[in-house]
């Protein structure tokens, strides 16, 4: 039922939407807090600031807050700011910065405080101290059709699924849980080349849409007592299988050659690439275990290397005195098909062919010749 659902779509249309039609709801002129921080939160700030500009009556104010700037670079004397800084600062609207909410009290405008609090990936919980304190609470943009991809990077964890379409929730802010707010519209929407679109691709489709959903919202004041959720069992039904979007760790980019398609691991790296692998380095029983990083990551192998290393076992590396000129790697993935690796970097070191980094540090067993083809030197053990 959902993946009927979701194909009879097209891109951008409302799809589950609450109380479109009372647009006659009023509520006093809004002087909003909006919490934002990464280039998602961009396209939705720009919008309420247009359509401030529009229509003063509706929205008095705008006081954006973001996470204070880091330290970089040698030294740590350049900061590096938050992209929703800048975009505060061209706009001319009020900027404060906290990386806590423990004391921070919000700004008011003319002695009038903040009615609203709009969190688009902000990061942070707004605590019930602000929300209570704002009139008509909190509003969140969320990339995802919630209740599926809960969490801080649905958009990384709907590539990785390999799904064909994403989906934008505009939803209330809970006081206590990340993505469990009221859910007040949703809409679907179409992943234009869904084998080869990247992340920063995927947010600059969806965050202009986010912004569209959030002035819409505004204008029909979806947020103003009483809600009516969204039923989701119109996407879902009545016990779905949902998935959940954690944040990508140093973990995820560990390659599992065991259980990893070859196309497993190319979406990987497109998505949150380089990945990585452990390899043992020298024969027992002075075998160490180093990190390799693939900074370019893997293309498929030729038909006729795939072919010459039929033989080979999954995940244990290859190097061919027949391919020296290029010093690339090959590696058999548990699906039969074999990756070609042409850089490699041992951590801590430069990043070089993958050949020359896997002789250089003992990686390749020198002793003993590849069953198949003489001219191949296979590694001490499978990749882990």
């Amino acid at each position: 039922m959902r993946h009927l659902f979701q194909t009879q779509i097209k891109i951008g249309r409302p799809l589950n939407t609450a109380n479109r039609y009372l647009s006659t709801r009023t509520a006093d002129p809004l002087r909003i807090l909006f919490c934002g921080s990464e280039e998602f939160s961009v396209a939705s700030l720009e919008a309420l600031h247009q359509e401030q500009l529009k229509d003063k009556e509706s929205i008095a104010s705008i006081d954006v807050l973001c996470k204070p700037g880091k330290y970089v670079g040698r030294g740590l004397k350049k900061v590096r700011e938050v992209p929703i800084a800048a975009v505060t600062k061209k706009l001319s609207l009020p900027l404060h910065h906290a990386d806590t909410f423990r004391g921070w009290h919000p700004p008011t405008n003319q002695g009038e405080p903040i009615n609203l609090v709009i969190a688009v990936s902000f990061g942070l919980l707004v605590p019930p101290r602000i929300l209570g304190a704002a009139k008509f609470g909190g509003l969140n943009v969320h990339p995802s059709l919630l209740p599926d991809f809960r969490g801080p990077a649905p958009l990384h964890h709907t590539l990785l699924s390999g799904s064909t379409s994403a989906g934008i929730t505009i939803q209330t802010l809970h006081p206590e849980r990340f993505d469990h707010g009221t859910i007040l519209s949703q809409t679907s929407v179409e992943i234009p080349k869904p084998k080869s679109i990247t992340v920063p691709e995927l947010t600059n489709l969806m965050a202009p849409r986010g912004a569209e959903m959030l002035v819409q919202c505004i204008r029909d004041r979806l947020f103003v007592p009483p809600l009516q959720e969204c039923d989701t069992r119109l996407l879902y039904g009545e016990n779905p299988a949902l998935r959940s979007a954690p944040k990508i760790t140093p973990r995820d980019r560990q390659i599992l050659w065991d259980t990893w398609t070859a196309d497993d691991i190319l979406r990987r790296h497109r998505v949150i690439g380089p990945l990585w692998s452990l390899a043992t380095s020298s024969r027992p029983p002075d075998a160490q275990t180093k990190r390799i990083i693939w900074p370019s990551g893997f293309h498929l192998a030729s038909e006729s290397m795939s072919i010459s290393l039929t033989s080979s076992s999954v995940g244990v590396p290859v190097i061919t005195s027949a391919d020296g000129v290029d010093g690339a790697i090959y590696i058999k993935t548990c699906d039969g098909q074999i990756l070609k690796a042409d850089q490699a970097k041992a951590e801590g070191a430069e990043t070089t062919a993958a050949s020359h980094m896997a002789v250089r540090n003992n990686m390749v067993n020198i002793y003993e010749e590849h069953q198949a083809d003489h001219s191949h030197k296979a590694f001490w053990s499978p990749l882990s």
